[in-house]
């Protein structure tokens, strides 16, 4: 029956939950009994403060305790109702209390926003009236008159109001009835009253039963037994020095600590007059944080007192004569706060990672400071450490908002370890920190940057198609596919093909590659466009200009432009006879397609008709006589010219040089022998021509001849003292050298030249030594200008000599 009648109180208190939103801070404040059920619904405070239910949990709604490490409520962020998290015992958390408060907070974050929540938690009859022994013993003289009082020992109900003990009802007896007073504190005590004078001699002990009963509905009752002894008068009750002792005692005070001594005296005289301290009805926990001398009345502090858990204790003494009059008296000890608690420092929450681009004032976190002291111990200072871009912001009460002071950079630094200090008021101030790991989430800001401004490449000629030319190298100090770096080359021409052609890259490594085989003679040079693109979002890139500079290999061999090694014809040089030792008779000229060491040619007469008679200059080519000629040298002169390049391994070529010792064509019988049979015609054609022209002109030209006769005077090696000079026609094609690298330089000509070799009777001559080379075609037939040119000729019959030389 006492379980049902809680219950429907139970019900009946739930049923009238009480809600009022403080209109001027917007906090709320709920009444609702305790031993609610996990679950229980207290109400809805998204309703009762006007919030967004949609946004409870994009805002992070939750319920933080304050100064209490039990959460006893939560939120429903789905439906703003606040719920019973764990059991309420109102008696466990506020005794004997009028009222039982706790004091939660609302947070919200984006804002952040905060809210008081109070919980009164209301009472109800859970707990029986109960006595502090099982059984009364008093001693009552007989003498005791009618009406005479006897205080009993009260029962204590840790319920509160209504539902703690309300009444006492005395078994039926003759000798005593019940009067039930209430003292200064509302304490509801009963009185044995003497109805019927007391006879020892008839009845020395009598026993009686005390029931307290409390005012819940339906009402919980406690007994005790009374057992009266009857004994002579003790007319006089012990009497303390104060109804009521005050004391003070600082937390974390040393054990054995005295707190208070309370004293109380008797008028009796003897075992009557003797008085015992004994603590009335002292909870469990005070008894192991207290004790009581039972003769001098001290109490001492035997355990630690916190002042964070507790503020004041209130302690009932009772005062007992040896017959067992008592008195009783209270002790109520304020617990006075040190600076013992330094304070806390809670991380409610943190973006992290932060982008690095974020602006200078942007909050990455909330940070909560806690101090469990009071006053000025509870006052709290906030500080980062030096040296990071991070600073603390006051905002709610004592919540601190963590924002950027200055610009990110993940390249540089990519984590931070902040230190934050929070140091109270105390004296002395006691601190404590907490150190926040916040990572840096990186944004593609850095392009590649190559490891050189301009890149050269070196490739020999005749490379393989797909060797490796060089390697181009960008970083970037970005991560992961931000500083992931791939290569392409930027489209281009290199002599009107698109460079492609030429090179190829790995988007990887960065490895530039040959497509194809190269050609020194056709291609020196070329420039690449190499970009370097990273893979963020957008990419950033960047490029780099890459010369490629292609090396000669000696795989030309030298080419002889003359004498012309080219059909089955012979080219002849005429040799006076009366040329003497080191005369130039005739030159090999050779040209090499290769550069540098490769084109640097040397000429060596391998074979010669008589070895000693000529010698040939090792670089230049000319070809003199040695010694004088003698009438018993061979009139027919024939030499093998050998030219090498300088390359490794050389390469060479060889030519055939014909020289006739001779003054006069007449003189050389063997001549037709070395002309071709189907020009016999053509060649006596143009004798007769030149001697009809030079007969008839004779007498005309006689003062030109004795001017010649003294040019020759002058320059007596006129026909011979030059080597003959090549037409462009014997150039072959591509031989032009760039930067003059080559062999054959373009203003080297000789003055004049006469051969016997040529078919035609064209007469061949040059410029000066300043000038280019001639034209293909710069040829000029016999002529009346032809006439007027051979006017230097002197002796006709030279001049006709000369004529059929040079064919």
């Amino acid at each position: 029956m006492e379980n049902k009648g809680a219950l429907s109180v139970v019900l009946y208190l739930c049923l009238n939950v009480f809600v009022m939103a403080d209109t001027v801070y917007g906090d709320a404040s709920y009444s609702f009994p305790e031993e609610m059920k996990h679950g229980s619904v207290i109400g809805n405070i998204a309703k009762d403060l006007g919030l967004d239910v949609n946004r409870l949990s994009v805002r992070k709604a939750r319920v933080d305790t304050e100064g209490n490490p039990k959460n006893y409520c939560d939120i429903n962020v789905n439906t703003g109702e606040l719920t019973v998290a764990e059991r309420i015992d109102r008696e466990g958390l506020c005794g004997k209390k009028a009222t039982c408060v706790i004091k939660q907070e609302l947070v919200l974050e984006n804002p952040l926003e905060l809210h008081r929540v109070s919980f009164n938690i209301q009472d109800i009859n859970d707990n029986s009236p109960v006595f502090t022994n099982d059984v009364i013993r008093l001693e009552i003289r007989e003498s005791a008159d009618k009406g005479a009082t006897f205080p009993l020992d009260p029962a204590h109900d840790a319920d509160i109001g209504e539902n703690s003990v309300q009444g006492y009802v005395l078994q039926r007896n003759e000798h005593f009835v019940l009067n039930v007073n209430t003292n200064l504190y509302g304490l509801k005590y009963s009185e044995l009253v003497l109805d019927k004078e007391l006879d020892r001699e008839k009845e020395q002990e009598l026993s009686l039963i005390l029931t307290a009963v409390d005012g819940g509905t339906p009402p919980r009752s406690g007994t005790v037994a009374i057992h009266v002894t009857v004994l002579d008068a003790n007319d006089n009750a012990p009497v303390f020095s104060q109804s009521v002792y005050k004391v003070s005692l600082p937390e974390n005070s040393p054990l054995d600590t005295v707190v208070v001594t309370v004293g109380a005296t008797d008028s009796d005289d003897g075992v009557n007059g003797e008085v015992m301290y004994a603590f009335d009805h002292i909870s469990e926990k005070n008894r192991e944080l207290f004790s009581l001398n039972a003769k001098s009345g001290e109490i001492s502090l035997i355990g630690p007192v916190d002042f964070e858990e507790e503020t004041t204790f209130e302690l009932q003494i009772q005062a007992k004569d040896g017959p067992g009059l008592a008195t009783y008296s209270k002790v109520v000890i304020d617990v006075i706060d040190i600076n013992d608690n330094a304070p806390v420092i809670l991380l409610k929450s943190l973006n992290s990672p932060v982008p690095e681009n974020v602006l200078p004032g942007t909050e990455v976190g909330i940070i909560n400071v806690q101090d469990r002291d009071s006053e000025k111990n509870r006052q709290v200072q906030c500080t980062v450490q030096q040296n990071v871009p991070f600073k603390l912001v006051p905002s709610i009460k004592n919540y601190y908002s963590l924002v950027t002071t200055g610009e990110l950079d993940r390249e540089l630094v990519s984590d931070y370890n902040i230190t934050i200090t929070a140091t109270d008021e105390g004296s002395p101030p006691l601190s404590s920190s907490k150190t926040i790991h916040l990572s840096v989430a990186d944004v593609n800001d850095n392009p590649p940057v190559f490891e050189e401004q301009i890149y050269s490449a070196h490739v020999k000629e005749n490379n393989k198609p797909g060797s490796s030319v060089c390697t181009v190298a960008a970083t970037d100090p970005d991560w992961r596919q931000n500083g992931t770096v791939v290569y392409s080359l930027l489209p281009s021409d290199v002599r009107g093909a698109p460079v492609s052609s030429f090179v190829s890259i790995n988007g990887d490594t960065g490895v530039i590659h040959a497509v194809r085989s190269f050609d020194y003679e056709q291609l020196k040079s070329f420039k690449v466009l190499v970009l370097a693109r990273d893979n963020g979002s957008p990419p950033l890139s960047s490029n780099v200009t890459v010369s490629v500079f292609i090396s000669d290999e000696n795989d030309n061999s030298p080419q002889i432009l003359y004498p012309s090694p080219e059909g089955n014809s012979f080219m002849t040089e005429m040799v006076p006879k009366a040329a003497q030792s080191g005369s130039l008779v005739s030159k090999v000229i050779a040209v090499d397609a290769d550069s540098g060491q490769n084109a640097w040619l040397s000429y060596h007469i391998v074979k010669a008709t008589h070895p000693g008679l000529f010698t040939i200059g090792e670089h230049s080519g000319e070809i003199r006589t040695q010694r004088d000629i003698s009438e018993s040298d061979s009139t027919k002169q024939n030499l093998i010219v050998s030219v090498k390049d300088n390359g490794q391994p050389s390469l060479s070529a060889t030519c055939a040089v014909y020289l006739l010792i001779s003054d006069n064509l007449a003189e050389i019988p063997e001549l037709k022998d070395m002309s071709y049979d189907e020009s016999s015609s053509k060649l006596t054609f143009y004798l007769i021509i030149a001697l009809v022209s030079v007969s008839t002109f004779f007498l005309t030209f006689i003062i030109i001849i004795l001017a010649v006769r003294f040019c020759h005077r002058r320059k007596p090696r006129l026909l011979f003292d030059g080597a003959v000079a090549i037409p462009s026609a014997y150039l072959p094609p591509n031989y032009a050298e760039v930067k003059e690298a080559g062999t054959l330089r373009s203003t080297y000509n000789y003055d004049a030249y006469l051969t016997t070799g040529s078919r035609t009777s064209d007469f061949k001559f040059v410029t000066s030594y300043n000038e280019g080379p001639l034209p293909v075609d710069l040829t000029l037939k016999k002529d009346k200008s032809v006439e007027n040119l051979m006017g230097c000729a002197g002796n006709e019959f030279e001049s006709v000599t000369q004529d059929i030389s040079e064919y």
